[in-house]
């Protein structure tokens, strides 16, 4: 990023988080974070030690500050054990409805918790819920368990996921995030290891219903589930994804948000209070809407406006599709500039399969490339008899001289 272009992007960042200090009103964090020293704010001033805003789609970095500096994650630890459960869903190696019981261990920890006992069982969803919405450790701390037999044999697998990912700032060495009991080494993470788990995570519908709920009963009634995301219910879009907050890590925030397709995903780390880090988290997300747009220069399997011609097959042409969706995330101010130019494979000689790749778009801004798509056959086609082949390739100079 030129330093024009940050000088840019960070004035409208400022703009952005005057206007979202209108927006934001919400529920107060957990007692512990409630007791986190507060560090001096001065108008309009982010107080944030780190943040970075990404678009998931492309995984594009739009700003950062500090994005490597290494942070202790809190809460945001429990991210990891939202992943691995969804995975292990999707593999079918567990389900929702699994019960799920209380240990003693889970009964004794601290933090913020539903004070939940040893013996009593519930639904995995129903825990899950109480992790993403409540934060709730207690509830975290037994999904660890009954995947894994132990807290400490998730955290295993919670460093090994990391590492597939390329989290390389990222350690952990318990479930739920909280302080680290005294001689005990601190999880540590950075703001741009957080946005690859969250790029993650939004794949997920199930979790984002469950960080998109307000509030949602528990125990069948007895006890209330309260999101403590500020931004959900106040900032158009919000939908994620986690806080966490304790004294030496401040108040840091996961967020993203979605409108008419376009999502982006903001981390705070760091900032003074649990107002200012949904507030800060709010003016990244709306300076991301307010100054990049997705464009779709072709849709998924929509053709070249002309057919290609196919040699040595039993048909003469075929269409060439897009593979996938060819989209690209531009400044809105750049839309008149975006221009795609499209190279085919050619000559092309059957045999061909259906979705063999045979050239390419590539999508651009003045001179600089944004992207580059596949495109590729619309079917298969068979190889023609010898006689037609060898026609082919008698006429194949012929018709090269006459370009």
């Amino acid at each position: 990023m030129t330093r024009r272009k940050r000088t840019g992007f960070v004035l409208g960042f400022i703009v952005a988080l005057l206007l979202s200090q209108t927006l934001l009103a919400g529920p107060s964090d957990a007692a512990v974070a409630r007791r986190a020293a507060r560090k001096p704010v001065e108008q309009g001033k982010p107080t944030y030690t780190a943040a970075l805003l990404m678009e998931p789609t492309t995984g594009r970095v739009l700003f950062e500050r500090e994005s490597h500096k290494p942070w202790p994650p809190a809460s945001l630890t429990k991210m990891m054990l939202m992943l691995i459960v969804m995975e292990k869903v999707k593999q079918k190696a567990i389900s929702l409805n699994d019960r799920v019981a209380i240990s003693g261990r889970a009964d004794k920890l601290g933090g913020s918790r539903l004070s939940l006992k040893r013996g009593e069982a519930f639904m995995l969803e129903e825990l899950m819920r109480a992790v993403v919405i409540h934060s709730a450790n207690d509830a975290a701390e037994a999904v660890a368990e009954r995947i894994a037999g132990d807290a400490g044999g998730f955290v295993a697998l919670m460093n090994r996921r990391a590492q597939e990912l390329g989290m390389k700032e990222t350690k952990y060495h318990g479930v739920h995030g909280l302080p680290p009991e005294k001689g005990r080494p601190a999880d540590v993470t950075s703001a741009y290891d957080v946005a690859i788990l969250a790029r993650e995570l939004v794949k997920y519908p199930e979790i984002l219903k469950w960080a998109s709920t307000v509030k949602q009963q528990f125990r069948g009634g007895k006890s209330v589930l309260e999101n403590t995301n500020r931004l959900i219910g106040q900032f158009p879009g919000a939908d994620g994804l986690k806080t966490g907050s304790y004294r030496e890590a401040g108040f840091n925030l996961a967020a993203t948000a979605e409108r008419d397709g376009l999502r982006f995903i903001a981390v705070t780390l760091g900032s003074a209070s649990d107002e200012a880090r949904a507030r800060e988290a709010a003016a990244l997300l709306a300076t991301g809407f307010n100054e990049y747009m997705m464009l779709a220069a072709m849709k998924a399997g929509q053709a070249l406006a002309q057919d290609i011609r196919v040699r040595g097959g039993r048909v003469e042409a075929i269409r060439v599709v897009a593979a996938s969706a060819a989209q690209v995330l531009i400044k809105r101010s750049e839309a008149g500039s975006v221009r795609s130019s499209v190279r085919i494979d050619e000559p092309l000689w059957a045999p061909l399969k259906k979705g063999d790749k045979i050239g390419e778009l590539t999508v651009t801004v003045g001179d600089k490339p944004l992207g580059k798509f596949p495109l590729v056959s619309d079917r298969d086609v068979e190889q023609a008899d010898i006689a037609k082949r060898l026609w082919d390739w008698i006429l194949l100079p012929a018709e090269r001289w006459g370009r």
